[in-house]
């Protein structure tokens, strides 16, 4: 009989040898699954017993939201309607100095209540808004910077496909995650703001100033009740409705989903072809993460099920070491993962392995829940390896270094690490709004 040591070394360095040879996600934890089943779970039976315990699991309605949010985000950007919206902010921002970095942190807001894809908004914010800073002028640091920064956001303000996964993978409340993460991500969001301002404040000639026609007052009025109001009402059918009990996660997912698609319908952007192709890619997104998420349930309950779990929880707790430091150990250690994986495989990895020891401390799993997300987008941004960086290489203008982006990303990072330990400090930051929730 292994030792709970030797059982975790093997099932986990599996994994890890699996996914560094360049087999899917999905597919590694199959066969880790699959054999680790059959040794340590007594045969097939092991084997039969692990795919009913995933199946009921998979068939739980809290994982219905994940593939409602992919449905909103696709229709909103083949419609046209998150375009739009970015129109709208444009007006408004004026001839304030430094707008398109503004803009940039608005714009990360908006497509992480539309998406929760915070590589697609480094990818699309890149690739429309570096161009044009630098043709205005805009140095480095701040055309590059502020997107790198705010892409962070998309997982951090709901709707949040990648929370639902980390809650139903921690069995933690769908409906009071999605609200745990509201003032953490709008918190980073002013973090970035102010650094943007005290920058542009500093050093003007970061970010020019130059001309722009003139908005009136009307016009800008008109394209926000037409363009602005409805998306909010949209975001409000999802949270709003979760946040008064009116309806469960998954209802109000379905809400939003259909809102959108009314939205869609009602300003004539959305053909038959448009609505199939969103669904076909919303369904094709879906299916891909429902089947990580598969084996990560499977995973958990074979490290639970050989002792794995429990051996490493009795020696973390023996250990005479003040209980937030090793929470904050294990935070960090998320952050250095993030620089070399995907959030997903870490979430799948470390959560069922450091959950538990969260709750056995006695601390709120909500509060731990976010500090984890904020930390797994803080390292994808962070250098040598983060892959958001290298995402911005790809859409970067032309002789953009892969020095220019570490440098453009530090002050953000930055931020981010002062929202985690702003949130580390100051738990309340997560538990009273959860607590304000009418159930």
């Amino acid at each position: 009989m292994m030792e709970w040591w030797q059982t975790l070394s093997l099932l986990l360095g599996s994994l890890l040898v699996l996914m560094a040879l360049g087999m899917p996600v999905a597919f590694a934890f199959l066969a880790v699954n699959l054999v680790g089943s059959y040794i340590f779970l007594g045969g097939f039976s092991g084997i039969e017993q692990l795919v009913l315990n995933t199946t009921g699991a998979l068939t739980s309605f809290t994982l219905v939201p994940i593939a409602m949010f992919m449905i909103m985000g696709e229709v909103m950007f083949r419609s046209g309607i998150a375009t739009d919206v970015m129109d709208t902010l444009d007006k408004w921002f004026g001839k304030v100095r430094g707008r398109l970095a503004f803009m940039a942190v608005g714009g990360g807001v908006l497509f992480s209540t539309l998406t929760g894809n915070s590589m697609g908004s480094v990818a699309l914010l890149g690739s429309s808004l570096v161009p044009e800073m630098e043709k205005r002028g805009y140095k480095k640091p701040m055309s590059l910077g502020p997107i790198l920064g705010s892409a962070g956001l998309a997982i951090m303000i709901p709707p949040s496909a990648l929370a639902v996964v980390l809650g139903v993978v921690a069995e933690l409340s769908i409906g009071r995650l999605l609200i745990a993460i509201i003032v953490p991500g709008l918190l980073m969001a002013v973090l970035y703001a102010g650094y943007i301002l005290i920058r542009c404040t500093i050093e003007p000639d970061v970010a020019p100033t130059f001309d722009i026609p003139h908005t009136p007052m009307r016009e800008k009025l008109t394209s926000t009740v037409l363009n602005i109001f409805p998306v909010g009402i949209i975001v409000f059918a999802v949270v709003g409705f979760i946040f008064l009990g009116i309806a469960t996660p998954t209802e109000a997912a379905a809400s939003g989903a259909v809102a959108t698609v009314l939205l869609a319908v009602i300003k004539r952007r959305l053909s038959i072809s448009g609505f199939s192709e969103s669904m076909f890619e919303s369904s094709m997104i879906s299916v891909m993460i429902l089947l990580i998420v598969s084996g990560a349930i499977a995973f958990s309950q074979l490290l639970a099920f050989t002792g794995a779990t429990y051996g490493m929880m009795d020696m973390v707790l023996s250990l005479s070491v003040s209980p937030k430091l090793i929470v904050l150990a294990m935070v960090l250690s998320i952050v250095v993962l993030g620089m070399f994986m995907g959030p997903l495989p870490i979430m799948l990895i470390t959560l069922p392995i450091f959950v538990p020891v969260v709750i056995q401390f006695g601390f709120d799993p909500l509060w731990f829940a976010v500090l984890f997300l904020i930390a797994i987008e803080t390292g994808s941004t962070s250098p040598p390896l983060g892959a958001g960086l290298f995402v911005m290489r790809a859409v970067a203008p032309k002789g953009t270094t892969m020095s220019d982006i570490y440098r453009a990303a530090v002050p953000f990072l930055i931020c981010d690490f002062l929202a985690i330990g702003i949130v580390f400090v100051f738990p309340e930051i997560v538990t009273w709004p959860v607590s304000l929730m009418f159930d």
